[in-house]
């Protein structure tokens, strides 16, 4: 029987060699664990995020509160202002209608400022780095920021509502909750708006000039686009389409004028359009 050949003992002082590493591949039973939980993420996280953040900012309460303050405000001096008799074919809610038209300038201006301000610091390469799926983020902003303004809104109107029918009670027979639900609904669209054009720009101050324009020219262009017979139509429906008269047609000042859902229908199909390349524009373009 062969025995295993056995190296000579080596000489006194001779260096002595290493044994020759002997190399084992790790089973499948020790593989590696990691005692972190992982969890998938999905919309509900953004939401959390976006929420977290819209709630922690100073620009939330000023302008938050600034438009509190001109609804609310010019409304109940409105209708500290006026008579029964001015009731009786509008709703109680006209007065908030006065600090609308100034108010919209706040949530157009807060809904730049949710995405646009994140550009102008950096943190949206955070953001995107924590929630690769920019799509997601996105998607969380306009739902975050809708629900908020639109929670305000109706609260400011419906508050000014209550208020008008106790300074005049019994002096309307008109239904005043369609016109907290669409007045709230249509200043809450421009905001969404707001946050498409600031998502596209990336700009906070040429965002919200942007936004301005699209509010104010459509209510200064009819008075000379009227002057001419060739211009004359589409002065006319520049001018039952801006923001302004829109506002007017939905708390019934235009009698006949359907209650302003013509108006909101027009706005909610321009909202998604801008949608639209807010979410094609975020894809294809670099942080």
């Amino acid at each position: 029987m062969s025995t295993p050949h056995q190296q000579p003992p080596a000489a006194p002082g001779a260096p002595v060699s290493a044994p020759a590493p002997t190399w084992e591949q790790p089973s499948a039973a020790g593989s590696y664990t990691s005692p972190i939980p992982i969890t998938r993420t999905h919309l509900g996280h953004a939401i959390t995020s976006e929420w977290t953040k819209i709630k922690s900012v100073r620009s939330t309460v000023w302008t938050l509160g600034t438009f509190l303050l001109l609804v609310v405000g010019i409304g109940l001096l409105v209708a500290s202002q006026t008579a029964d008799r001015d009731y009786v074919d509008v709703p109680y809610t006209l007065p908030s209608f006065f600090g609308l038209v100034l108010g919209q300038i706040c949530l157009i201006t807060l809904g730049v400022l949710v995405i646009s301000s994140e550009y102008g610091t950096g943190m949206i390469r955070t953001t995107l780095t924590a929630s690769p799926a920019r799509h997601r983020v996105l998607t969380a902003k306009l739902l975050i920021f809708f629900a908020v303004a639109f929670a305000v809104s109706a609260f400011a109107i419906g508050f000014v509502g209550l208020a008008t029918a106790g300074m005049h009670s019994g002096a309307s027979q008109e239904a005043w909750i369609g016109t907290v639900f669409k007045g709230a609904l249509y200043v809450s669209l421009l905001g969404v708006l707001a946050v498409a054009v600031g998502s596209m720009l990336r700009h906070s101050a040429g965002a919200i000039t942007a936004m301005l324009g699209v509010v104010l020219v459509p209510a200064i262009m009819p008075a000379f686009l009227m002057i001419s017979e060739s211009t004359r139509k589409v002065g006319e429906k520049m001018l039952d389409y801006n923001a302004p008269n829109s506002l007017a047609k939905i708390f019934q000042l235009d009698s006949g004028s359907g209650g302003g859902t013509s108006q909101l229908i027009l706005l909610i199909a321009v909202v998604a359009a801008a949608i639209a390349g807010a979410y094609v524009l975020l894809e294809r373009r670099d942080v």
